[in-house]
């Protein structure tokens, strides 16, 4: 198939397209940096650059390209860990899941694609549900204040790219991408690991909140499995070992050569932070991903992150 990946500079989006290309199929991908065009083509894809938030643009080449399948996995996260710039991601990171969700679903109207694949993420499913949740899960319907906009984004994009009459809309909620090209790998660039050396990613209160990982290669496969043969409506995608945080993350620290992770008080994550960061810490559940591997048999290579924080980290 001829496959448009918006997004396919990103954390994802090189993994996805080797993958796709290994495949057999025929990938244009979007980047917003002129700068990595080579590496795009490198991979195998024809490389474009585009503002996904400007809706003459995006109408352009996706119906220069004329794809069979459009797959939005574009955010603006990355760079720095400082507070300010922080806010920045996720306010454009926002507007991508929302603008630019609307202006990709027009474009694939127009030129009559048969399927919509968008990254949506499981870090904020309802708190007062089960603690492991199924695809049946809703989003938090009532998130702290300060992740209200992020919140309602991902609902705004489930909703909107499920809810297409005209091809099979799906919507993939991740959990948290560890794995090389993310800000949780080897590399002396991620700025997650970074922070879990230099202490700067802590257990806030008791640890509790659930999360579910996924490697990141696996995440690639489950994403190629869904625009191979998925089906209109949502799937989770994560290994099969959802854990709170107070157990993973010294194993983490474990795994880079870090000291074990500091403990700090809610209350005072609260003040410095925001009731946000505490919430995906301390309430957060887990997620169960059965239903894509029975519904489209994708198997994950790294079952539970204890081995792949030991051997899929480079």
């Amino acid at each position: 198939m001829k496959i448009f990946i918006a997004g396919a500079s990103g954390a994802i989006g090189s993994h996805l397209v080797s993958q796709l290309v290994a495949r057999g199929h025929e990938v244009v991908g979007t980047t917003r940096s002129a700068a990595k065009t080579g590496a795009l083509r490198a991979l195998g894809a024809e490389p474009v650059v585009v503002d996904a938030l400007d809706p003459d643009s995006v109408a352009d080449v996706v119906a220069k390209a004329e794809p069979e399948v459009i797959v939005h996995q574009l955010t603006a996260l990355g760079g720095p860990p400082d507070f300010r710039h922080a806010k920045r991601m996720a306010a454009a990171t926002n507007r991508l899941r929302t603008e630019g969700t609307d202006r990709l679903l027009a474009a694939a109207r127009a030129v009559g694609v048969r399927r919509f694949v968008a990254q949506s993420n499981a870090m904020w499913m309802e708190r007062a549900g089960a603690p492991i949740a199924d695809e049946n899960g809703r989003i938090e319907p009532n998130p702290p204040a300060d992740a209200a906009e992020a919140v309602a984004a991902l609902r705004h994009l489930e909703a909107a790219v499920t809810g297409i009459s005209w091809a099979d809309g799906i919507a993939l909620r991740y959990g948290g991408f560890y794995g090389p090209g993310t800000g949780l790998s080897a590399a002396p660039d991620a700025v997650m690991t970074e922070q879990v050396r230099q202490r700067k990613f802590p257990i806030v209160g008791g640890g509790g909140g659930v999360w579910s990982l996924v490697h990141i290669t696996d995440a690639a496969s489950a994403t190629v499995a869904a625009i191979e043969r998925g089906r209109r409506g949502i799937y989770h995608v994560a290994d099969d070992d959802p854990a709170p945080v107070r157990e993973w993350l010294p194993e983490l620290a474990r795994a880079v050569g870090a000291k074990p992770p500091r403990r700090v008080p809610a209350w005072l994550v609260r003040l410095v932070a925001g009731e946000g960061p505490v919430d995906v810490m301390t309430r957060t559940p887990g997620i169960s991903s059965e239903k894509i591997k029975r519904q489209l048999g994708w198997t994950p290579r790294y079952p539970t992150w204890r081995t792949g924080f030991v051997e899929g980290l480079k």
